[in-house]
């Protein structure tokens, strides 16, 4: 009768987990994890968390099966075997937990609609920006018209003198010229006529038809939406590529910048994983 090795199957099962499955292919390829996160838009220490199957360093487990997924196709693994994997190795207790977790914080950014008592809300830094402009254009209004009016001024000045005048004058107009109006000129361009507030923020709106979980982050690691969310329109404001997970893309559609975004391409089983950007 043959006896089973403890550590000889423990190794077994290590060899055929999906973390170390994952971790072998990254190291075959000799890719870091710092360059797959850059490439999958997802944090590095969530990809370290899926190589050590460190399930309470991850996301709730709708998005972290999302985030396996995309890491098997990145490193040209069968995602469904390494789904199926990361499924039967997933704690009940901790998939009982993730499911019922419905307090995560929503923080949108910009405008929020949800109901007919919802009040429109602005955001302050956009605000100061639009006045600062105004400010700056009527500042730069102010002073053009200034410059002109010296300087039709002193053409009339020049017009009104004799032929004698001007020439015993053209000495001393010329030195005013290189320190009184073409200094004037010199300080105008050095202006930034073309101010503008530089914003790299994109407005994302999200419309969730029916309850579905929603997890929205971008590229600053900012979670914009996270957890499950009921009906309602959102605004959210951040920067691209957004990395979206989304439970089930019926209950769920996306504008960027105003432009529908088609969810069923980045779709698996009605589940979506994928980064966007303009």
């Amino acid at each position: 009768m043959e006896m089973n090795n403890p550590s000889s199957n423990h190794q077994s099962n290590a060899q055929g987990s999906f973390g170390a499955t994952l971790q072998q292919a990254r190291k075959s390829k000799q890719i870091s994890l710092k360059e797959a996160a850059s490439e999958l838009f997802i944090l590095e220490r969530h990809l370290q968390a899926l190589e050590e199957e460190d399930f309470a360093a991850l996301p709730q487990v709708t998005f972290a099966r999302g985030f396996v997924i995309n890491y098997a196709k990145f490193l040209q693994l069968d995602p469904t075997k390494i789904a199926t994997s990361f499924d039967a190795a997933y704690p009940d207790e901790m998939r009982a937990q993730s499911v019922s977790n419905i307090d995560t914080p929503l923080r949108p950014m910009g405008t929020l609609q949800r109901d007919s008592r919802s009040r429109i809300r602005f955001n302050p830094l956009l605000i100061l920006a639009i006045v600062g402009l105004i400010v700056l254009a009527v500042f730069l209004f102010r002073m053009v018209t200034n410059a002109s009016q010296d300087n039709a001024t002193s053409t009339t000045a020049v017009e009104d003198l004799s032929a004698s005048e001007q020439a015993q004058g053209a000495a001393v107009d010329t030195q005013y010229d290189s320190t009184g109006l073409d200094g004037v000129g010199a300080s105008g361009s050095a202006l930034n006529l073309d101010s503008t507030n530089d914003i790299s923020a994109v407005t994302l709106d999200v419309e969730i038809i029916d309850t579905t979980n929603v997890d929205i982050t971008d590229a600053s690691g900012n979670s914009l939406m996270s957890g499950s969310q009921t009906s309602g329109n959102y605004k959210l404001l951040g920067a691209p590529p957004f990395n979206i997970q989304i439970d089930n893309i019926d209950n769920v559609k996306l504008l960027l910048n105003q432009e529908s975004v088609a969810l069923n391409e980045y779709a698996a089983d009605k589940q979506a994983s994928f980064a966007l950007a303009p």
